[in-house]
């Protein structure tokens, strides 16, 4: 499936043997069944799909829940870090699936946006994924105006390429993994490596 070259971090594993096949994983970081499935997918599926050079190049898609208010920050958040250092993506998402619970609804209910905004730089330089927090800062900052204009920030334009993306697919759910542009809803965020591999097999 196509990637815009400037989301090209979220293409989290490359088919060394020539792409064959391409699965998108569409993840929202403050869903549980996400992390879940991020963890098998890291440190599993890759690690076998690599070993066996099954030609499967894997895409992170945003997949923003908007009954969770912080799930929009997090992903402006990992755009950000992507849009000062690439390379920052993957680690940064997987800091954000670790310390989700951080983020969820009842422990942020009295922080102000821009708190959890400085929250988020502070997580994305403790883990060295962005030189510069106050860069950071900069793409995700909202300036109060006498007069409000809904504008967004340096990053809005870029949430909502990828919110526009999962709708045109139809993506409503998170997690929601699709092959070769297919979703397929029989994937759970609970299955072993075993029934991932079963499931592989059967894409051939």
């Amino acid at each position: 499936m196509n990637l815009d070259s400037a989301y090209a971090a979220h293409r989290l594993f490359v088919a060394e043997h020539g792409q064959q096949h391409t699965l998108e994983v569409y993840l929202d970081y403050t869903c549980p069944f996400s992390a879940k499935l991020w963890r098998t997918l890291t440190s599993e599926v890759i690690p076998h799909i690599t070993e066996t050079s099954l030609g499967v190049s894997i895409i992170f898609r945003h997949q923003v829940q908007p009954w969770h208010p912080t799930s929009t920050l997090l992903h402006e958040a990992s755009l950000a870090v992507e849009k000062l250092n690439p390379a920052g993506f993957v680690p940064f998402s997987q800091a954000l699936f670790e310390h989700q619970r951080e983020y969820f609804d009842e422990a942020n209910v009295e922080k102000t946006r821009a708190e959890t905004y400085r929250q988020l730089a502070d997580l994305a330089a403790s883990i060295n994924a962005i030189d510069d927090r106050q860069a950071m800062l900069q793409l995700l900052d909202i300036q109060p105006s006498a007069e409000p204009r809904n504008a967004g920030n340096a990053v809005t334009n870029d949430l909502k390429y990828h919110i526009r993306l999962a709708r045109a697919k139809a993506v409503h759910v998170s997690p929601t993994v699709a092959f070769d542009g297919v979703a397929d809803d029989s994937v759970s965020s609970s299955w072993t490596l075993d029934q991932w591999k079963t499931w592989l097999a059967q894409k051939k």
